[in-house]
């Protein structure tokens, strides 16, 4: 389930403070040293750099 437009323009990458992309089910840092990927459940962000997936 896509997130709303105002919404993901709001929200920023909690490590860096990048914007985020929207990417299947996840939220993608754009900055390219950070590139964090952060689980979206039940159509919510889960905006913790604890829970996101590192970078391969």
């Amino acid at each position: 389930m896509p997130l709303e437009a105002g919404l993901l323009e709001i929200l920023a990458c909690p490590a860096c403070h990048a914007p985020l992309q929207e990417q299947d089910t996840e939220l993608i840092c754009t900055a390219q040293d950070c590139g964090l990927a952060y689980p979206v459940r039940d159509g919510i962000p889960v905006l913790l750099v604890d829970e996101a997936r590192r970078p391969a």
